[in-house]
C-alpha cells in the first residue's frame, strides 16, 4: 500500500477532528478577496494537513497556503493539492456537506485521492493505478489507517444507462449554462432527474454509482476537483474539460479549472 496514501487518510482525519470541534461552536465567518467565506476550521485543518504532508518533502499547493510563484511550480513533477475544507459554503449552512480534499498530483494528473467527510465519518480514497477506489463509514475519527483498509468497500460507477438520467447538481451552483445541458438531455428524449450535493462530494456520486454525470458550468479551483478527480479515475471515469476536450490537468500556470462534464 502506498505510504503516501497512508499519509493522506491519517491527515484528513486528524483535520476532521479539529473542523468537527469548530462546526460544533458558534464559529466567525471572515470573508477572503474573492468573497469566498473562511472559518477557523480551515485555517485549523490546514495546519494539521500541512504537518502531515511537509514530512514527505513534495512540495503543496493549498487553498490556505501563499501560493507559490508559477516560475518554481512549473518544475514540481509532482505535488500534493489540497482543500482543508472544501464546501465552506456548506460548513456554515450547517448541513453537513463539507469535505477535506488531499490529492497527489504527478505530470499534471491525479495519481492518489483522498475525500473525507468529517460530519458522516465517511471516507473515499483511491489509487489510479490501481483502477480501484473505496469508500469506508468510520464510527471514529481516530480509526487507525489498518482499519479503515478493512473498513472499505470497493466502489463502482454505474454499468447500464436507463432513460432516467440522474445529473449531479450543486446546492449553490445552477446556472443557465447547466440549465441549458439539463433541456438538452431533456431533448434526447431522456427524464432527467437532479441529484443535488455540496463539494466534491458530487465526484463521489458518480464513483458509487449514485449519478450519472456532473456538469460543472461554474468556477472551480485545482483544490476543488484533484482529489475527486482521481477518485473518478480509478473507477474508470473521466474528468474532461469543456474548453480543451481533455482531462483537466493540474498544477497550471492559473489554478483556475476550465468548466468540465463527469462522467460523459
Amino acid at each position: 500500500m502506498n505510504k503516501h496514501l497512508q499519509i493522506a487518510i491519517e491527515s484528513s482525519l486528524k483535520a476532521g477532528i479539529a473542523i468537527m470541534q469548530v462546526y460544533e461552536t458558534a464559529f466567525n465567518v471572515e470573508t477572503k478577496d474573492d468573497n469566498s467565506p473562511l472559518t477557523e476550521a480551515d485555517m485549523q485543518a490546514n495546519t494539521i494537513i500541512n504537518s502531515y504532508l511537509l514530512p514527505t518533502q513534495i512540495s503543496i499547493i493549498s487553498e490556505e497556503n501563499k501560493q507559490t510563484d508559477y516560475s518554481i511550480r512549473k518544475n514540481w513533477n509532482t505535488c500534493w493539492i489540497v482543500d482543508p475544507v472544501d464546501g465552506t459554503k456548506e460548513f456554515v449552512k450547517r448541513n453537513g456537506e463539507f469535505t477535506v480534499n488531499i490529492a497527489l498530483v504527478t505530470n499534471g494528473k491525479p495519481v492518489l485521492g483522498v475525500i473525507y467527510v468529517p460530519a458522516t465519518k465517511t471516507l473515499y480514497y483511491a489509487e489510479v493505478d490501481s483502477n480501484k477506489a473505496f469508500k469506508a463509514d468510520l464510527k471514529s475519527h481516530d480509526t487507525s489507517f489498518e482499519q479503515v483498509l478493512k473498513l472499505a468497500e470497493k466502489l463502482q460507477p454505474k454499468k447500464k444507462k436507463s432513460k432516467v438520467i440522474q445529473v449531479v447538481g450543486s446546492r449553490s451552483h445552477m446556472n443557465k449554462e447547466t440549465l441549458d445541458f439539463i433541456e438538452s438531455l431533456k431533448s434526447e428524449g431522456k427524464d432527467v432527474e437532479i441529484v443535488s450535493k455540496g463539494s466534491s462530494l458530487k465526484f463521489c456520486l458518480l464513483a458509487e454509482g449514485l449519478a450519472d454525470v456532473y456538469p460543472r458550468f461554474a468556477p472551480t479551483m485545482e483544490w476543488d476537483t484533484a482529489a475527486g478527480h482521481a477518485i473518478c479515475n480509478a473507477v474508470g471515469l473521466e474528468v474532461i474539460s469543456t474548453e480543451t476536450k481533455k482531462p483537466l490537468v493540474y498544477n497550471k500556470e492559473n489554478l483556475l479549472n476550465s468548466h468540465f462534464l463527469v462522467g460523459v
